[in-house]
């Protein structure tokens, strides 16, 4: 795991569920193949409509028509993101886009878990009202083990929450890693 994690950001509002992430629709393709897991980053953030918790009306797309990356790695989100369905396929989605870190009020227990568990993403916890501080297309600098994050174009800085015990799952890469590595899998 990297300890300084930079790059463009995505600013999304609150409450965004697993059919915003990634809808049913397109949970058609099998993540343990190689050559069909790569095809659920196209569908990041589909779901988002352009209004309310949302997106503004005419905003940018997270993954632009025809490509199955974006080119926003650090996703800024407001309270409870990740709720709704227990889809494992929503933290995958965002990872396959290209998504590092996502940095929220607070989340949906089992999307952070899925999160961490799966290694796909970073889930840090921030102070309310972030989402309205950092706009999309900030660059961003995210310092792990210091728990802060640095808004480069607005020259800010914002102290982030501990990841606390998940960190060793993240270092460690997935939690079948993790587990090797403590001696609870052989």
């Amino acid at each position: 795991m990297k300890e300084v994690i930079s790059g463009k950001t995505y600013v999304l509002g609150d409450d965004i569920d697993t059919d915003q992430i990634i809808p049913a629709e397109h949970l058609s393709y099998n993540p343990a193949i190689p050559g069909e897991r790569g095809e659920f980053g196209q569908f990041a953030f589909i779901g988002v409509p352009e209004h309310g918790a949302g997106l503004p009306k005419g905003s940018i797309p997270f993954v632009k028509k025809g490509e199955k990356k974006s080119e926003y790695n650090i996703v800024v989100a407001g309270k409870n993101f990740g709720c709704g369905s227990s889809r494992e396929h929503a933290p995958l989605s965002l990872h396959v886009a290209g998504v590092d870190v996502i940095l929220a009020e607070f989340y949906a227990r089992i999307f952070f878990r899925n999160s961490v568990n799966g290694g796909y993403l970073i889930p840090f916890e921030c102070e309310p009202g972030l989402n309205k501080e950092i706009h999309t297309n900030d660059e961003l600098e995210v310092r792990i083990k210091e728990e802060k994050v640095i808004n480069k174009t607005q020259k800010k800085e914002y102290k982030l929450k501990p990841l606390g015990d998940i960190l060793p799952i993240l270092e460690a890469g997935d939690v079948f890693a993790y587990a090797k590595k403590s001696g609870m899998l052989e």
